[in-house]
C-alpha cells in the first residue's frame, strides 16, 4: 500500500491554473474566467461557499490580468486611482463606508473580479445606486461538486502534502463526509495532523479510525 510518513513541513496549496478541478458546477465560471479580457464588461462575480475554488480560480484570474488583491472590507476612496484591474474578495462584506468606492468602480467601467458566497443580487448592501449595479452584475457560482470532482479534489489536496493515498481509502472518504468540498478539504488536514501527531503514515487504517470517531 502506497504511504509517506508525513514530515512537519509547509504544505501550500498549487494555485496554478492547471490545477484547478473542472466540474460541472464551475465549467461556466472557468470558461469566462479563461475567456479574459474579452469578457462582455468590465466586471464580474465569482459565487460560492467555502471551499468551492473562488480563491483558486480568482487568483488565476488575478495573475493573468496583472491584478491588485484587495479585501473589500480594505476598499477606500484612494483605490479609484489604482489603474490595474482589481480582484475585490468577499465583497459580499463590503462595509457602508466602502459602498460608494466600490459602485464608482463599477460605474467607471473598470476591470474587476468579484468574489462572494452568494450570488451579487443577494449581498446586503444600502446605497440604491451600488445595489442596481450588483443586481445587474454578471456572475457565476461555483458549486454542485459531483463525485468526480470530489474525488479529485481530495487526491489533489493529499498531493499538495505530499502525500500518497490509496483510491479506495479516498472512495471511502467520499461516501462518509458531507458533500462539500469545504469538508473534503477540512477532513484532509486532519488526516495530515493526525498523522503527524502519531508519527505514522497516511493509511486505510487511519482514515477509517478518523472517520469512525467523527461518526
Amino acid at each position: 500500500m502506497p504511504s509517506q510518513i508525513p514530515l512537519p513541513l509547509p504544505t501550500p496549496a498549487r494555485l496554478g491554473r492547471a490545477d484547478f478541478i473542472i466540474g460541472p458546477g464551475n465549467r461556466a465560471a472557468v470558461a469566462f474566467v479563461d475567456s479574459w479580457p474579452n469578457w462582455p464588461g468590465a466586471a464580474a462575480a465569482l459565487f460560492g461557499p467555502p471551499g468551492s475554488g473562488k480563491s483558486h480560480l480568482s487568483a488565476v484570474w488575478a495573475e493573468k490580468a496583472e491584478a491588485d488583491i484587495l479585501e473589500a472590507v480594505r476598499l477606500r476612496e484612494a483605490d479609484l486611482a489604482r489603474p490595474a484591474p482589481l480582484l475585490i474578495e468577499n465583497a459580499d462584506g463590503v462595509p457602508p463606508e466602502a459602498e460608494a468606492a466600490l459602485f464608482a468602480l463599477l460605474e467607471r467601467g473598470h476591470a474587476m473580479l468579484l468574489t462572494g458566497h452568494e450570488r451579487p443580487a443577494a449581498w446586503p448592501v444600502r446605497l440604491p445606486d451600488l445595489r442596481s449595479r450588483l443586481d445587474a452584475l454578471l456572475a457565476f457560482p461555483l458549486w454542485a461538486p459531483d463525485d468526480d470532482l470530489l474525488t479529485a479534489l481530495a487526491k489533489k489536496l493529499f498531493a499538495d502534502r505530499q502525500l500518497a493515498v490509496p483510491e479506495a481509502v479516498i472512495a471511502q472518504m467520499i461516501r462518509a463526509l458531507e458533500r462539500s468540498p469545504a469538508a473534503v478539504r477540512d477532513f484532509v488536514a486532519r488526516a495530515d495532523a493526525a498523522a503527524l501527531a502519531g508519527k505514522r503514515p497516511v493509511t486505510t487504517a487511519l482514515i477509517r479510525e478518523l472517520l469512525a470517531k467523527e461518526g
